[in-house]
Protein backbone atom coordinates (compact mmCIF):
# COMPACT_ATOMS: atom_id res chain seq x y z
CA UNK A 1 0.00 0.00 0.00
CA UNK A 2 1.61 3.41 -0.52
CA UNK A 3 1.90 5.53 1.93
CA UNK A 4 1.87 9.63 2.13
CA UNK A 5 3.87 11.48 4.91
CA UNK A 6 2.02 14.32 6.77
CA UNK A 7 2.84 17.21 8.87
CA UNK A 8 0.40 17.97 11.54
CA UNK A 9 0.75 20.07 14.37
CA UNK A 10 0.26 18.09 17.87
CA UNK A 11 0.35 19.52 21.33
CA UNK A 12 3.38 17.65 22.95
CA UNK A 13 0.75 15.80 26.10
CA UNK A 14 -1.57 14.14 23.02
CA UNK A 15 2.22 13.13 21.25
CA UNK A 16 3.00 11.50 25.01
CA UNK A 17 -0.52 9.75 25.38
CA UNK A 18 -0.04 8.39 21.68
CA UNK A 19 3.55 7.10 22.01
CA UNK A 20 2.87 5.53 25.38
CA UNK A 21 -0.43 3.93 24.08
CA UNK A 22 1.80 2.53 20.73
CA UNK A 23 4.58 1.12 22.78
CA UNK A 24 1.94 -0.69 25.27
CA UNK A 25 0.62 -2.33 21.62
CA UNK A 26 4.23 -2.59 20.10
CA UNK A 27 3.32 -0.44 17.31
CA UNK A 28 5.18 2.69 15.69
CA UNK A 29 3.64 5.81 16.32
CA UNK A 30 2.85 6.19 12.78
CA UNK A 31 1.53 2.35 12.87
CA UNK A 32 -0.99 3.62 15.81
CA UNK A 33 -2.23 7.13 14.31
CA UNK A 34 -3.01 5.37 11.13
CA UNK A 35 -4.61 2.14 12.55
CA UNK A 36 -6.98 5.28 14.36
CA UNK A 37 -7.25 7.12 11.64
CA UNK A 38 -8.59 4.07 9.47
CA UNK A 39 -10.93 3.34 12.90
CA UNK A 40 -12.26 6.63 12.47
CA UNK A 41 -13.07 6.76 9.06
CA UNK A 42 -14.35 3.53 9.21
CA UNK A 43 -17.19 4.39 12.10
CA UNK A 44 -18.15 7.42 9.76
CA UNK A 45 -19.14 4.66 7.00
CA UNK A 46 -20.53 2.30 9.51
CA UNK A 47 -22.73 5.10 10.64
CA UNK A 48 -23.98 5.76 7.13
CA UNK A 49 -24.83 2.27 6.60
CA UNK A 50 -26.63 1.84 10.03
CA UNK A 51 -28.74 4.40 9.35
CA UNK A 52 -29.42 3.33 5.60
CA UNK A 53 -30.57 0.09 7.66
CA UNK A 54 -32.32 1.89 10.28
CA UNK A 55 -34.75 3.41 7.21
CA UNK A 56 -35.76 0.29 5.70
CA UNK A 57 -36.93 -0.98 8.86
CA UNK A 58 -38.41 2.20 9.75
CA UNK A 59 -40.69 1.25 6.73
CA UNK A 60 -44.03 -0.13 8.23
CA UNK A 61 -44.63 -2.50 5.45
CA UNK A 62 -41.19 -3.79 6.19
CA UNK A 63 -41.53 -4.27 9.73
CA UNK A 64 -44.32 -6.17 9.41
CA UNK A 65 -42.88 -8.93 6.91
CA UNK A 66 -40.06 -8.99 9.24
CA UNK A 67 -42.56 -9.62 12.33
CA UNK A 68 -44.98 -12.06 10.22
CA UNK A 69 -41.68 -13.89 9.46
CA UNK A 70 -40.23 -14.63 12.54
CA UNK A 71 -43.51 -15.25 13.74
CA UNK A 72 -43.49 -18.27 11.21
CA UNK A 73 -40.31 -18.93 12.07
CA UNK A 74 -41.24 -19.36 15.67
CA UNK A 75 -43.93 -21.82 14.91
CA UNK A 76 -41.73 -24.18 13.15
CA UNK A 77 -39.10 -24.50 14.36
CA UNK A 78 -38.03 -27.20 16.75
CA UNK A 79 -37.75 -26.45 20.10
CA UNK A 80 -34.98 -28.59 21.41
CA UNK A 81 -31.62 -27.11 20.45
CA UNK A 82 -32.70 -23.38 19.48
CA UNK A 83 -32.79 -22.36 23.10
CA UNK A 84 -30.85 -18.67 22.00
Amino acid sequence: MATRKLAISVPEDVVHDVDAAAKERGMTRSGFITDILRRIAGARSDAEISRRVNEVFADPEVAKEQAETARQFSRNATKHGTEW
